[in-house]
């Protein structure tokens, strides 16, 4: 079940677009053209609480069995802020802060995120370090 629902105004990923034309595009089965659009539309997905759209967009050599997203109601996701997208071919890397409040506590996640293209599904993500540096290589 979504936390908010899908809407045609701005889009949770901070991109000043509107949902539809932008991560509810992605949600809605088109492939994002890079990780960058991935990274948002996941993003905009962990918002949202579209658990499955998590899991397909995700590398099946390290996607988790289940997220449980629904059990996450305590976190408000504020606000992402995207460092760099450092595309290198097949493979991409991109570094992010989203902001968030827990208990009414002000927190932050900060990612250095890495995602390949497959020929069929597209961009996914593999995998992230936590509290990586915004810079380039």
């Amino acid at each position: 079940m979504s936390k908010r629902k899908p809407h045609a105004g701005d889009c949770p990923c901070g991109s000043g677009q509107a949902y539809l034309s932008c991560c509810g595009r992605y949600h809605a089965g088109q492939l994002a053209p890079d990780a960058e659009a991935l990274m948002r539309s996941r993003y905009s997905a962990y918002v949202l609480g579209l658990e499955a759209y998590l899991l397909a967009s995700w590398a099946p050599e390290t996607r988790p069995a289940s997220l449980d997203v629904a059990d996450d109601a305590s976190i408000k996701w504020l606000r992402l802020e995207v460092a760099g997208h450092f595309p290198a071919g097949d493979r991409a890397e991109v570094a992010f802060t989203a902001f968030y409040k827990v208990g009414g506590k002000a927190e932050r996640l900060t990612e250095r995120s890495r995602f390949r293209r497959d020929p069929q599904a597209g961009w996914l993500y593999i995998n992230g370090d936590l509290d990586a540096p915004d810079s380039g290589h």
